[in-house]
């Protein structure tokens, strides 16, 4: 009874801890996991059961310095203008021998890196930066066996290669595993080449997903706080039951040593494009055929969009797989091949790893609402599919004059119809559409989005302007209705969406 009693008087304190909180209408404070999963041997077995696959790469190119042509320094930037001249006068003149007597000087430079072993007969991963411009790539295995590598095929966009080794008996390989599985707390390892130092095994946690450090256009890094140094790229990243998660590729770091930020490309990608190098020796791609910008909080304001989400199509490539669907300028894509697209900077890679020829499904905004697409991709020929294009701010009243501008108060600018005059002093295309803006007041919320004089406002509101009084007239209703007014501005055939707030809503708002 004793007991008993003790459990209740427990359990009766438990409740009053609780009580502010779900009288105030707020959850309990949240509880300690029952099983922490923290490997109390630590990570020796699966080390020792990782390493012999992991393998150190050293390449080697040879830089060469004609005297006869621009001076080949490491490091050094760009000589100015007649500099060169003078250097190679100076070494004519002091070498024995006189003119070109020394026209060429070689020196080798050696670097380090990382790989991994995916098959028995020796196909090996690594980063592309590692091997990119050597003229030799060696491969030392675990017990320092040296072998000769051959490049099968690399992928500068997602900075992978893949290279094989000729050997005397099977080798010990690892496996990809499914990084998609992974979430931020999880356990991983790192082994690697850092310094030059040969196998080294760090341990960590996923500290982020879906990273995007401006690196190549499908970055979605898997980042970590696991030691990783120079010499780490292109080493294996791995989950508590040994398979490939990650490929250790870039660290943020002022000091260039390990900070404790460190990235790796998720096998979920490194897979299909492993398996397409090996298979071919280079990677296709699947095309949509549309040029996609971020869909912001103004702009999902005036489409009347339930949230901000999604890719906004700027402009289609004609004759593209999405212009053949029915897709337009203005659509934005929310949903592809059954998948959401929360952002902008997500679409490239789900269409990029689409087979080519597949009829994917797409759901699009558009009028106010959602509207179904079939689209059969293509293949990706020109690498410059998607993008965003903003450029500086220009300021007062700027640009030439021209006698037919038009005010639009409420946008504080001026713009005039496209005649043959406004397309030669501001070298607009023959097929330019719309108006352009010749002059932009310091208050113009356009100022911030990047305009500038000979810009052409094709569309405002989703409607072709045509006339300045069809500006001024949605320019008006947008500040009555205090919502954002959405342009598609045209920049020598740049197209890109804009949503700005009008002088007068902005003035209220203050």
């Amino acid at each position: 009874m004793k007991n008993a009693g003790k459990i209740v008087c427990a359990l009766f304190s438990l409740l009053l801890a609780a009580t502010p909180a779900l009288a105030a209408g707020m959850p309990p404070p949240l509880a300690a996991a029952p099983d922490a999963v923290i490997p109390n041997a630590g990570f020796s077995k699966l080390a020792e059961r990782l390493l012999p696959a992991v393998v150190n790469i050293s390449t080697t190119q040879t830089l060469k310095n004609n005297m006869d042509g621009p001076l080949d320094v490491p490091g050094m930037p760009g000589l100015p203008p007649g500099f060169e001249d003078f250097f190679k006068d100076f070494m004519e003149r002091s070498t024995p021998g006189g003119k070109n007597a020394l026209p060429y000087r070689e020196r080798k430079t050696t670097s380090l890196g990382s790989g991994f072993i995916i098959d028995p007969s020796g196909y090996i991963v690594t980063n592309n930066h590692v091997i990119q411009d050597a003229d030799e790539i060696n491969v030392i295995l675990h017990d320092d066996t040296s072998l000769k590598a051959k490049v099968v095929g690399r992928d500068p966009k997602t900075d992978i290669s893949l290279l094989k080794v000729e050997y005397s008996r099977p080798l010990p390989y690892l496996t990809f595993g499914d990084s998609d599985v992974m979430k931020v707390g999880d356990w991983i390892l790192v082994i690697g080449n850092p310094f030059g130092l040969g196998g080294t095994v760090t341990q960590g946690i996923i500290s982020a997903r879906a990273r995007n450090i401006n690196s190549g256009p499908y970055d979605d890094y898997i980042q970590t706080d696991a030691p990783i140094n120079r010499g780490n790229s292109g080493g294996p990243m791995f989950n508590m039951k040994g398979e490939i998660i990650g490929i250790a590729t870039a660290i943020f770091s002022p000091s260039g040593g390990s900070v404790g930020i460190g990235f790796a490309i998720p096998s979920s990608m490194a897979k299909n494009v492993v398996d397409q190098l090996r298979e071919t020796g280079k990677i296709r791609r699947g095309w949509l055929g549309v040029r996609i910008q971020n869909v912001t909080d103004d702009i999902a304001q005036s489409l009347n969009m339930p949230k901000t989400e999604g890719a906004l199509v700027s402009s289609l490539t004609p004759g593209s797989p999405a212009g053949k669907a029915g897709m337009a300028a203005g659509d934005v894509i929310v949903r592809f091949d059954g998948k959401e697209v929360t952002e902008m900077r997500t679409l490239p890679r789900m269409v990029a790893e689409t087979p080519i020829r597949k009829s994917v499904s797409v759901i699009v905004w558009r009028d106010g609402g959602k509207v179904g697409l079939k689209v059969r991709i293509g293949e990706m020929k020109d690498p410059g599919e998607s993008g965003s294009a903003e450029g500086g701010p220009g300021k007062g009243e700027s640009g030439p004059s021209v006698t037919s501008a038009v005010s639009v108060p409420e946008l504080d600018l001026k713009v005039s119809a496209i005649s043959a005059i406004t397309r030669q002093t501001y070298q607009l295309s023959d097929e330019a559409r719309g108006l352009v803006i010749t002059g932009l007041g310091d208050a113009s919320p356009l100022l911030d989005k990047g305009a500038r004089p000979g810009d052409v406002i094709v569309e405002a509101g989703q409607k072709a302007v045509k006339a300045p009084r069809d500006l001024q007239k949605l320019a008006k209703d947008a500040a009555s209705s205090k919502k954002p007014l959405l342009l598609l501005i045209d920049r020598q055939g740049d197209l890109r969406f804009v949503a700005v707030g009008t002088v007068e809503a902005k003035g209220k708002k203050k």
